[in-house]
């Protein structure tokens, strides 16, 4: 069946002994996602929502205008009910095995895959999720903090979309210091706050302006090439609007658990009310930017609403202020990563030290990349079909089915295979659409312009 996840030093049943050494154990104090396990079930929630919604939901009119009413309706809602499903799979699993905790999604893939199969699989599409997520986080903080700054000021002479996006990149600088999770809960539940704020403010002014003036709900590309390849790329803005799952098992790592009361209990109460806070977010912003502004809506919902101006600024600094958060949520998650292969497999010293250049590296990294290549909408695409699809959609389905085995042709076999199914097609289709949404913008693009 593969290695087993580490013993954890807060769920021993009564014949269990924790056999690490004095080192190891020092080491699992000190790295983000097993240094601290004291969360509550609400913790749970808004880590999800901050996860969850965040720059797709800014996405979804324009997605959906991709898509047309129908499509669209029925692509968002499948995507709502089979990511529930494949996140309480995660949930469940995470505490299979009686005294053992699955605190990483690669230990996860592990124990289903075999050691090194389980490595291969999972860990790359976890990075691509969790550092394209960073990206796009650093592109639209810089663009929403633009907005803001030429909404207050209109007559202040323009600046660069660089610059901002480094005044954004200068918060992470600090936060990204903060050791785990459950140091940057305050950070998340801001942060969700203001998710489920400006999804209100976008729906909500989108409503108040009404039904645009020849409004065309027909799709905006003249060609059939241009249809098809945008139809493509909006069911990758939609994986990603549904991207939580990379962060799962780590936001339930912080979660106490003993054998009497599992982790699992209070962290699926997180996630419904934080799946209900996701469908009072997604679904009115879709339905309603699209009917108000049909195929002329840009591909950030709040660009199209120019008025009440104070509004419009507000909610520009409410995305600012949840990207912060979703940025260090899934940041978390990477650093330990690299911080466990330079402690573990390197021998490096943990320190202070250690942190400090291995954060600010990253942080740098993603900075950079972001002011060279602020392709929105086609970042959503691409990044959406080719990581987000396959470790949201259909992995713990495929894990499920390994682990568990179930009957064929039975209802848990049937539900699992047709969530493969949907998540390969996304995972197939949308990065086609998504790379020449990128190729388009690159045509009349000029670096650090």
């Amino acid at each position: 069946m593969g290695t087993q996840a580490p013993n954890d030093p807060n769920f021993y049943g009564n014949n269990n002994i924790d056999e690490r050494t004095e080192k190891e154990r020092k080491i699992d104090e000190w790295l983000p996602m097993t240094s601290s396990r004291n969360a509550k079930w609400w913790y749970s929630a808004f880590h999800n929502v901050t996860a969850m919604v965040g720059a797709g939901v800014l996405s979804l009119p324009y997605a959906m205008a991709e898509l047309g009413w129908g499509p669209g309706v029925a692509v968002l809602v499948l995507s709502w009910i089979i990511t529930l499903y494949t996140l309480w799979q995660m949930v469940e699993m995470h505490e299979m095995v009686p005294g053992k905790r699955f605190d990483r999604y690669h230990e996860l893939g592990q124990y289903a895959f075999g050691e090194k199969l389980g490595l291969y699989i999972v860990v790359p599409q976890q990075l691509v999720v969790e550092v394209g997520v960073n990206i796009v986080y650093m592109v639209t903080g810089g663009k929403s903090l633009k907005k803001f700054h030429d909404t207050v000021c209109e007559d202040c002479k323009k600046i660069k979309l660089t610059y901002f996006i480094m005044i954004f990149s200068s918060v992470h600088f600090v936060l990204s210091h903060l050791p785990n999770l459950d140091s940057i809960s305050g950070v998340s539940l801001a942060a969700a706050v203001m998710s489920l704020s400006y999804s209100t403010i976008a729906w909500a002014a989108s409503a108040h302006k009404g039904v645009q003036e020849n409004v065309q709900y027909g799709y905006k590309a003249k060609t059939v090439a241009g249809t098809v390849f945008g139809f493509f790329s909006a069911l990758g803005d939609v994986a990603f609007a549904y991207a939580g799952h990379n962060v799962v098992l780590e936001i339930q790592a912080t979660i106490p658990s003993t054998p009497e009361k599992p982790s699992k209990g209070p962290m699926w109460r997180g996630v419904v009310v934080a799946y209900i806070v996701v469908a009072l977010c997604y679904f009115p912003v879709a339905l309603i930017g699209y009917w108000m502004f049909g195929n002329a809506v840009q591909d950030n919902i709040l660009i199209s609403l120019n008025n009440p101006k104070w509004l419009i600024a507000l909610a520009n600094m409410f995305v600012v202020i949840h990207v912060i958060g979703s940025y260090q949520i899934y940041a978390m998650p990477v650093f330990d990563m690299i911080e466990t292969l330079l402690v573990k497999k390197l021998n490096f010293p943990p320190s202070r030290i250690l942190r400090f250049v291995v954060r600010n590296v990253y942080v740098a990294f993603t900075m950079f990349i972001a002011i060279t290549f602020p392709f929105f909408s086609g970042l959503l695409g691409f990044f959406g079909g080719f990581a987000f699809a396959p470790t949201t959609y259909f992995l713990p389905c495929v894990m499920w089915l390994s682990i568990y085995k179930p009957r064929k042709f039975s209802l848990s076999w049937w539900s699992n295979w047709v969530c493969i199914f949907f998540g390969l097609c996304l995972m197939i289709l949308s990065p086609i659409g998504g790379l020449r949404q990128i190729i388009i913008d690159a045509k009349t693009y000029k670096f650090y312009s």
